[in-house]
């Protein structure tokens, strides 16, 4: 018996280590993956500019939207894993439900993932990351014999690690993996996972620094006696994830008829180029649209139809299984609705725009909390991309909210949704998905 504690200590001690590994290589790779997009998003803005008084570029970027949409769907044939955000792979894997070829699987979704974000779709980084990190775990594992419960641990690590340099969020790394992924709370998947998400996020910042990845100034907080407003946004925030998860299924359905397959990557790409031509701003993730809305002023009908377009995209986007994922644009989705809740909800209780960032940070939680069904882990990760951790009470009750909403009005996760699909679509059994409780 004393033998079999010290084999346990052992195991635990070595796993802490191999976290550190796993880490350190998930936060190169992620931060390689995240820098990448920085730069093809920059050269994106920079030919958008000179296509509105050029001709030429005008060309180029339909060329090059073009051989984007020819190389995605090439990937997507040859490495259907690579689809989507990659986190219901990740948790099929994890299952026993999936197998990946994790070599095949890395080149693919990094590829694949700066062509189509880059490019312009409505999808962002933090799924890939994710799945590129838990490839890594899986990577590591095979390459120095790990038996397969000790792959799944790793590839967990992987996993947090890759959200953690994805956004610099190293706590909804570790919440992630143990509350969406892993779902098993031990302190051999507790300590690897943090070292693995701490390691990671302590390498991206050598790169991207240690600011925050949202730039939001709360100047005031919202009195207690108007707390009414949070459960309000609450409940919108709830059907609105429900409705989400619907229309992505949609979409799904659409897509799926469509032959042959390089027509779904050439349709999003097309309405690329519509949209770079009549509305710009909904390209890409949109991350900036975040702090746009949190500066409060632009006016109701201004983020009504960014809200209908950058929602109808996202969907659209995602429909096709390009390799993209939904974190980041959901968020902005939340941080839109947020904005427009504060435009019309404002005057009505004697507010001008004071609370506007407040809100945008509620939505975006409320979004979360009703899409991924995963609460805790919005929380912090919204905390940790805002650098805001004083609205933890406000952000529990919008999050709380939304969850129940989204419980009452019959939602599924869209994760156990994406997964049920895909494992029905390999040929496995299709069962009726699960509600999370």
């Amino acid at each position: 018996m004393p033998r079999f504690l010290r084999v346990l200590g052992n195991l635990k001690y070595r796993l802490i280590v191999e976290g550190i590994c796993v880490g350190i290589l998930a936060g190169i790779l992620v931060s390689a993956f995240r820098l990448s997009l920085m730069k093809i998003d920059e050269i994106r803005n920079m030919l958008l500019e000179g296509a509105q008084s050029r001709l030429s570029v005008v060309i180029c970027c339909l060329l090059l939207l073009f051989f984007f949409a020819v190389c995605v769907s090439f990937l997507v044939v040859r490495e259907p894993l690579c689809t989507g955000s990659g986190i219901p792979q990740v948790k099929g894997e994890l299952e026993g439900k999936v197998k990946s070829n994790w070599i095949s699987v890395i080149i693919a979704k990094f590829i694949g993932g700066i062509m189509a974000v880059g490019g312009g779709l409505s999808l962002g980084r933090e799924g890939p990351s994710i799945q590129l990190g838990a490839m890594v775990g899986k990577g590591f594992s095979r390459i120095n014999g790990r038996f397969h419960s000790e792959e799944r641990l790793l590839m967990t690590c992987g996993a947090g690690a890759g959200l953690a340099a994805a956004f610099s969020a190293p706590l909804a790394g570790v919440v992630f993996s143990l509350e969406e992924l892993h779902k098993t709370f031990t302190a051999e998947v507790l300590l690897s996972t943090m070292a693995a998400s701490i390691t990671a996020d302590w390498a991206a910042s050598y790169i991207f620094g240690l600011r925050p990845v949202f730039s939001l100034t709360l100047s005031n907080s919202l009195p207690l006696s108007h707390y009414w407003m949070v459960l309000i946004l609450g409940v919108i925030t709830g059907a609105f994830g429900v409705l989400y998860n619907k229309c992505i299924a949609l979409s799904q359905d659409f897509f799926s008829m469509l032959r042959p397959v390089w027509l779904r990557a050439a349709l999003p790409f097309a309405a690329i180029v519509i949209l770079a031509r009549f509305y710009p701003h909904a390209l890409g993730s949109g991350h900036d649209l975040v702090s746009f809305a949190g500066e409060g002023g632009a006016g109701v009908k201004i983020l009504l139809i960014l809200l209908v377009i950058k929602f109808l995209f996202s969907v659209f986007s995602f429909g096709t299984g390009a390799p993209g994922g939904i974190f980041l644009p959901l968020l902005v989705l939340g941080a839109v609705t947020g904005g427009l809740f504060t435009e019309i909800a404002s005057p009505l209780v004697g507010y001008a725009n004071t609370y506007s960032a407040y809100f945008v940070i509620l939505g975006m939680a409320g979004y979360f909390a009703a899409i991924v069904r995963a609460p805790i882990t919005g929380i912090i990760l919204i905390s940790e991309m805002t650098g805001i951790f004083s609205n933890l009470l406000p952000l529990a009750i919008v999050s709380l909210a939304a969850h129940i909403t989204a419980e009452i009005m019959g939602g599924v996760p869209i994760y156990d949704q994406l997964l049920e699909r895909m494992l029905a679509a390999r040929g496995g059994e299709a069962r009726k998905p699960v509600r999370k409780v």
